[in-house]
């Protein structure tokens, strides 16, 4: 069992049914990363340069290569040239500027068909404005989720691919906090179902012994 399939009992996560309020027990002590704001930006991107670096030694592939896909090899991207200016005008808002850089696993084919990873990376340049909060003991800090995809690519011969790409960056303002929350208590954690494949199913669902239906028919 697990939660997707244990909705008998009210002690695990999922819809609430009837009067929210029924259930709630204490109050709990969490830490958690609080997200203070988030904006999101995708762009389609033509004549993106991802220069290849060998996961070991050099680019020793059989030119010319082939690309197969290009991917982002994590989900978090790298945050650099951060810069964080209040704005005097609008009241918690800021101008945050940033770099953020997003890994990439490439695989490619060289001209005997042998296949071969590498990384590679791609940076953007970000100016928005966020809500961002004063100055505290514990700091809050800029954190990024990303995506990368490149739907083409052609090789050039400096080790590169110039590849058109969709990107996907969220960049948000965070900070690990202690939150005071309303809770049910802990949970009921249902047992493991191990996963089994029966392929005797079809065998052992057929009846033991032959039907009857044709026992005693007239015959014409």
């Amino acid at each position: 069992m697990s939660f997707c399939n244990c909705s008998t009992s009210d002690k695990v996560p999922g819809n609430i049914v009837g009067n929210p309020l029924y259930g709630l027990c204490e109050k709990a002590l969490i830490q958690v990363n609080r997200v203070f704001d988030a904006c999101m930006t995708q762009q389609s991107n033509e004549q993106v340069t991802l220069p290849l670096t060998a996961q070991s030694g050099s680019i020793s592939a059989n030119k010319p290569l082939t690309l197969i896909s290009a991917v982002s090899s994590s989900s978090k991207g790298v945050l650099s040239g951060v810069t964080v200016t209040p704005l005097q005008d609008r009241q918690g808002c800021s101008r945050v500027q940033a770099t953020v850089t997003i890994p990439i696993e490439v695989i490619y084919a060289d001209s005997t068909g042998a296949t071969y990873k590498a990384t590679s990376s791609y940076a953007q340049s970000l100016d928005v404005v966020l809500n961002v909060p004063d100055n505290s003991v514990i700091p809050v800090e800029l954190d990024s989720t990303v995506n990368f995809v490149a739907l083409n690519g052609t090789y050039q011969d400096t080790d590169t691919f110039v590849v058109t790409a969709c990107s996907t960056i969220i960049l948000k303002v965070v900070a690990e906090v202690e939150l005071l929350i309303p809770t049910y208590g802990y949970p009921q954690i249902p047992s493991c179902q191990p996963y089994s494949q029966e392929v005797c199913a079809g065998v052992f669902d057929l009846p033991l012994f032959p039907s009857s239906n044709n026992f005693g028919c007239n015959n014409n």
